[in-house]
């Protein structure tokens, strides 16, 4: 249950904070953390990472039903296993593709906000949702890298 509970905690988090950029900001407003460096920034992407596949919503929405599925069923195979690295990863990428999942179905683009600039080149800006993702999946090649390590000794 606790994995489910990482994933709950995810999406909470990506959905209030995305709210707060939607209802408060307006679109493309800028608000300085860090200099020109970091800042939160109102943005929409109606494609998916780095702003591929624009305009392509059922084809996400129907990918994304898919990888949930997939993602559930693999945490229930993985979850009693002692090592719970790969479990808490699974959760941090289901929590991450729901996120983004429910934008999608509601207004049929991902509310993004964090933008990193280093010097003239500015990083695809990007959401809460989307960091669980990254984060989870670095987080299942460390737990193939640990296993691969396992096995040789």
């Amino acid at each position: 249950m606790i994995y489910y509970v990482i994933a709950l905690v995810a999406i909470i988090i990506d959905q209030i904070s995305k709210y707060f950029v939607a209802t408060r900001m307006e679109l493309r407003e800028q608000i300085p953390v860090i200099g020109d460096f970091f800042l939160i920034t109102s943005h929409r992407n109606q494609g998916a990472a780095f702003g591929i596949l624009q305009n392509q919503r059922w084809f996400f929405i129907v990918i994304t039903i898919a990888v949930v599925i997939a993602l559930v069923w693999y945490i229930q195979k993985v979850k009693s296993r002692p090592d719970k690295l790969l479990p808490v990863a699974l959760s941090l990428v289901l929590g991450g593709a729901i996120g983004n999942f429910i934008d999608r179905l509601r207004m049929g683009e991902v509310v993004d906000f964090f933008q990193f600039n280093f010097g003239s080149y500015t990083f695809p800006i990007f959401n809460v949702a989307d960091s669980c993702i990254v984060v989870g999946v670095a987080l299942i090649i460390l737990d193939a890298i640990i296993d691969m390590r396992r096995e040789k000794k």
